[in-house]
């Protein structure tokens, strides 16, 4: 576990370069952050990467948002996106999960400007699809604050995944 005193002796590079995706491809979160240093405690930190994300406008948002993934069709992910997803068995669909999948993402993402995001971690393929038929169905604003949520749960996985390395 990383301990506070030597996150607090990271430089900025070192320093991004394990946060920096806490946010997905988000780093300006984890610079803006840095210059906060001294951290109390690893609690502090993560309340502080929240409290940006939090003061994010709500365009702010939607390109945190849109930075995000398509679930299960997308090719190109980071590490941690590619991690998450492979443990939620998304890179194992079958055709017709796939499709599935694929056709999800198009009406979703027409609908609501932004893609379907869902913390997967613990969750299963079964779970993530019955999720995403359900919350199609959202109002806008519903779902924008959904996915506000679900960001954060990301955030907080991955702050944690971090901690225990």
């Amino acid at each position: 576990m990383k301990s506070i005193n030597s996150i607090n002796q990271l430089n900025k590079s070192d320093f991004l370069s394990i946060f920096g995706n806490i946010f997905e491809k988000t780093e300006w979160i984890a610079e803006k952050v840095f210059d906060l240093k001294p951290f109390k405690s690893n609690d502090d930190l993560f309340s502080k990467m929240i409290n940006k994300y939090e003061n994010c406008d709500k365009e702010q948002i939607l390109i945190i948002l849109n930075s995000h993934p398509e679930l299960a069709v997308e090719k190109k992910l980071t590490k941690d996106s590619n991690n998450e997803q492979k443990g939620a068995n998304l890179n194992e669909c079958t055709l017709e999960e796939y499709n599935e999948f694929k056709k999800l993402n198009i009406e979703y993402k027409r609908k609501f400007g932004f893609p379907f995001i869902i913390a997967v971690k613990g969750k299963n393929k079964n779970e993530i699809l019955n999720n995403f038929k359900k919350r199609i169905q959202n109002d806008v604003n519903i779902e924008f604050i959904e996915a506000k949520n679900q960001v954060k749960k990301i955030a907080s996985f991955r702050f944690n995944d971090i901690l225990s390395i």
